[in-house]
């Protein structure tokens, strides 16, 4: 999760300098979708330093895995602020990459 924060910050970095712009999406499914979870993400702080930084990031998680642990803990998942929720996560990876993006995983 903080090589995903720490790569996206460099990546902004890297195209700043060069006057370029970048677009950025992380998407979380899986065991990943704690990175957006209020209250579970390791790296909570991280996020909001990289959105204070760089609002134009997207924070994406999988509304599959998310609908799954809410059943499992009978409660709606607290998400960090400007996460947006896709149906399926590993869904939206292809939608992106099938538009031209490139997709690195950490």
């Amino acid at each position: 999760m903080k090589h995903a924060i720490t790569n996206s910050l460099n990546a902004f970095k890297n195209y700043s300098e060069k006057n370029e712009q970048v677009a950025i999406e992380i998407v979380a499914y899986g065991p990943g979708v704690h990175m957006f979870r209020a209250d579970t993400s390791p790296v909570k702080d991280l996020l909001h330093y990289l959105r204070a930084n760089h609002p134009e990031v997207a924070f994406s998680m999988c509304g599959n895995t998310k609908m799954i642990m809410e059943k499992n803990e009978g409660r709606p998942l607290p998400l960090v602020d400007g996460t947006q929720v896709v149906p399926y996560g590993v869904a939206r990876l292809v939608e992106l990459q099938e538009a031209g993006w490139t997709y690195l995983r950490p």
